[in-house]
């Protein structure tokens, strides 16, 4: 990273690095003793779901703004507001949750305060992930920009094992379960003072390079059992004078569709677990987080280790990866929805979470080789569009599901990936990924 900056650049990088993870780690600890808060105040399991829909889909929407200012109105700005918004978000989150949990105020006014704070994270909390990578973008060689993004890309999937692994610590004293929403915000509070130290001005008349040609690119919300597909990395490594590509693309359409099938498979499994593990295990919701925070961390770490140790020593195609990784996935979310001990659960809810560590990156290489070099944006922001939007719906459908029957989100997911195994032995022809970048 010394192309970064000739006098500090490794404080640079360390402090973008630290952006990504605070964020991807204050979301998900606090996404996982959401159930376990909700339930203590009485809020039925489908509000807490439609809290996560509602910050995802302001997050979908206010993502690619924030992308496009960040070309034109400074990077560093564009961090700073979204950590700002981050910081502020958790500890209206935290002051609201303590509030109906000390039954200061009624805890469904409570609960819509914490939903306001939720949507002050998905409007301005996506202003930073786009800064940051095109930060990195600008000033790396063309050469080493991939492998520097995707370095970049690599804390959000640390965020999403230490946030779950660090919240069972957090619960404090009086605020309870709603410490993480505070130790997270302190937190944030630090990453601006580091941002503000380590990053130089780049604003409209105080940079010396307006326009540098790397851009910025939309993330798909940090989620409980998300991990970097790579899309965003595609879409700033990508040149501006890029070429669109319809959805409906014959090159990438199978792809497209695949990847909707199975974002929404994990969004509903990832966000049902939770509740499965309290009930399934008859904990109240006091003494739940421990057990919760193990199966999301084990799940997050089952899925980072097919990414960062499995994938490249096997070497595989997109193909191979989106079958190995839809069977699997299959597999564990059918196992899951039987599983009734922490050991069980943890086990079989690692097992789809390393099967969807193969196929998402699948799915995103997949739609990138099917096309040329000149379409990759284009391809990159369909892919994330697909990514964010599985987080809109996901979470809501699986919780319904799960108050209809509990092991119904699982063996739905299950089913719908058996049948995406078929439909990509058939669609995902061995020829399709290579031919369009030829």
């Amino acid at each position: 990273m010394a192309a970064l900056s000739e006098r500090r650049p490794d404080s640079q990088f360390a402090a973008l690095f630290v952006v990504m993870l605070a964020i991807a780690g204050g979301n998900t600890a606090l996404l996982s003793v959401l159930p376990a808060l909700g339930r203590s105040l009485g809020v039925p399991d489908s509000g807490i779901a439609a809290a996560f829909s509602i910050s995802a889909f302001a997050w979908v929407i206010a993502a690619p703004r924030w992308a496009r200012r960040s070309d034109h109105r400074g990077r560093r700005r564009m961090v700073l507001i979204g950590m700002t918004g981050f910081t502020v978000s958790l500890l209206l989150c935290g002051v609201m949750l303590t509030a109906g949990i000390r039954g200061w105020v009624d805890p469904l006014v409570a609960f819509g305060g914490f939903i306001v704070a939720r949507l002050i994270y998905g409007m301005f909390g996506a202003a930073a992930p786009p800064a940051t990578q095109a930060l990195v973008a600008a000033r790396t060689s063309r050469a080493g920009r991939t492998r520097a993004l995707t370095l970049l890309a690599s804390a959000f999937g640390l965020g999403t094992i230490l946030g779950p692994a660090l919240a069972p610590f957090l619960v404090l004293p009086f605020v309870g379960l709603a410490g993480p929403a505070f130790i997270f915000a302190l937190g944030g509070l630090g990453v601006i003072v580091i941002v503000l130290r380590s990053l130089p001005d780049d604003a409209p008349g105080a940079r010396s390079d307006p326009d540098d040609g790397a851009h910025g690119a939309v993330n798909a919300y940090p989620a409980l059992g998300s991990q970097p597909t790579g899309a965003s990395v595609t879409a700033a490594a990508a040149d501006r004078g890029t070429a669109d590509v319809a959805t409906r693309d014959p090159r990438v359409w199978p792809w497209l569709v695949s990847g909707l099938v199975l974002g929404h498979a994990q969004a509903m499994t990832g966000q049902a677990i939770a509740f499965l593990v309290m009930d399934r295990l008859a904990l109240p919701p006091s003494a739940a987080q421990d057990s919760i925070g193990i199966v999301l961390m084990i799940g997050a770490g089952a899925a980072l280790l097919v990414q960062w140790g499995i994938i490249p020593l096997l070497d595989l195609r997109p193909r191979a990866l989106m079958l190995c990784g839809v069977a699997i996935s299959a597999l564990g979310c059918a196992l899951t929805g039987f599983a009734d001990s922490l050991y069980g659960i943890a086990t079989a809810y690692a097992l789809a979470s390393a099967g969807f560590g193969f196929s998402r990156p699948g799915f995103t290489a997949g739609a990138s080789l099917a096309v040329g070099s000149h379409e990759q944006g284009a391809v990159a922001g369909r892919v994330t569009a697909i990514n964010g939007a599985a987080y809109v719906l996901g979470p809501s459908i699986g919780v319904g599901l799960y108050q209809a029957w509990q092991p119904l989100p699982y063996w739905i997911a299950a089913a719908g990936l058996v049948l995406l195994l078929a439909y990509a032995w058939l669609r995902l022809n061995r020829g399709s990924a290579e031919a369009g970048a030829a």
